[in-house]
């Protein structure tokens, strides 16, 4: 069993946020087929911004994060900072708030998930 914590820290401002998107959720996806395996997805800092996007039914990866959606949650501070808290609460993702508002890096380390940043 391998226990995962995918982190999308990629903004979506350029090609590259958006390849990096696109890569954590194909990552999450391959952890997420794997009934042996636990995932944890995370959207960090301006990676909360692709949840509303995402959430879109034409968005061109909509899909791709419908099948780890699940699994998904964000960061409090940060999408209250990026100004997406209210989309990502209709959105019904739960965020995270263990460390002042954030995720805890320390307690996924402490439960032995590998951390996986996008």
């Amino acid at each position: 069993m391998t226990k995962a914590a995918v982190i999308i820290l990629a903004g979506t401002e350029s090609h590259s946020d958006l390849g990096r998107l696109v890569n954590g959720l194909e990552a999450a996806k391959e952890f997420a087929d794997n009934s042996e395996d636990e995932l944890e997805l995370i959207f960090d800092g301006a990676g909360t911004q692709w949840i509303p996007e995402l959430e879109d039914e034409d968005h061109d990866y909509h899909d791709l994060y419908q099948s780890v959606s699940n699994e998904a949650a964000a960061c409090d501070h940060c999408a209250g900072a990026f100004g997406v808290d209210q989309a990502i609460n209709d959105a019904g993702v739960v965020t995270i708030d263990e460390n002042d508002g954030h995720p805890s890096i320390r307690s996924l380390v402490d439960d032995d998930y590998e951390i996986i940043t996008f």
